[in-house]
């Protein structure tokens, strides 16, 4: 049995790991689907406060509160960020594993502003009347909500390697309409022997689109 913490991209939350999370329990495996601070049924908390940090936190205080040990952390898109941070900051024997699903792979000082395109961060200044958080793209599903801005703007600080995590893989969505921001990463790392990376011929939400073949990897990454 292995345990799977899921962390949304922007604006969505746990829920849209619902049918993979069911999936995985059905064979024997802990799902914690996410939600992080200002979004979704948490919105209620977005304010000027809420920033990468925050997230980080959500994310390590669920693993010490579940007293979960050897998780696989599954970002996606934006939570590429957190997972990366949370598996930095967490006690080694939390975290051994980390997917990223058509995600940002963020080094030490980077932002998730700094590793998109210009046409992201675009999307990202469209604010709310607060200024505080980023209005949902109209092709999202209508649950999504605006997701808190500086969170996307605040680098990420890394304290170590991440040496202690002992399988990384990247899923790459090769079905975008247009230029995707995640395609230099996937050519870096797919020729980096460190590193899994799988091509699913689907469009960016994989979890919607390709979830056989998101299900799949992640009982290969157990």
């Amino acid at each position: 049995m292995s345990t799977f913490v899921l962390i949304p991209g922007m604006c969505h939350g746990g829920w849209c790991f619902d049918e993979l999370a069911e999936q995985l329990r059905s064979r024997g495996h802990r799902a914690y689907p996410l939600t992080l601070t200002g979004i979704a049924e948490r919105s209620h908390l977005l304010g000027g406060g809420v920033n990468l940090d925050t997230h980080i936190q959500d994310v390590t205080g669920v693993l010490t509160a579940e007293n979960i040990t050897e998780a696989i952390l599954v970002g996606h898109s934006y939570g590429g960020m957190v997972i990366t941070g949370a598996a930095d900051r967490a006690p080694a024997e939390r975290v051994r594993g980390l997917v990223y699903l058509d995600a940002v792979v963020p080094g030490d000082g980077d932002s998730c502003w700094s590793l998109v395109t210009e046409q992201e961060r675009r999307w990202y200044v469209d604010v709310v009347d607060s200024g505080y958080a980023t209005r949902p793209l109209p092709f999202f599903d209508p649950r999504a909500t605006a997701h808190p801005l500086a969170s996307l703007l605040q680098p990420l600080r890394l304290t170590g390697d991440l040496a202690h995590v002992r399988r990384r893989e990247y899923v790459y969505a090769a079905g975008w309409d247009g230029e995707s921001p995640f395609t230099p990463v996937y050519e870096r790392l797919r020729h980096d022997p460190s590193w899994t990376t799988h091509a699913v011929d689907s469009a960016h939400n994989l979890m919607r689109d390709a979830p056989q073949d998101l299900l799949r990897i992640l009982l290969d990454a157990a």
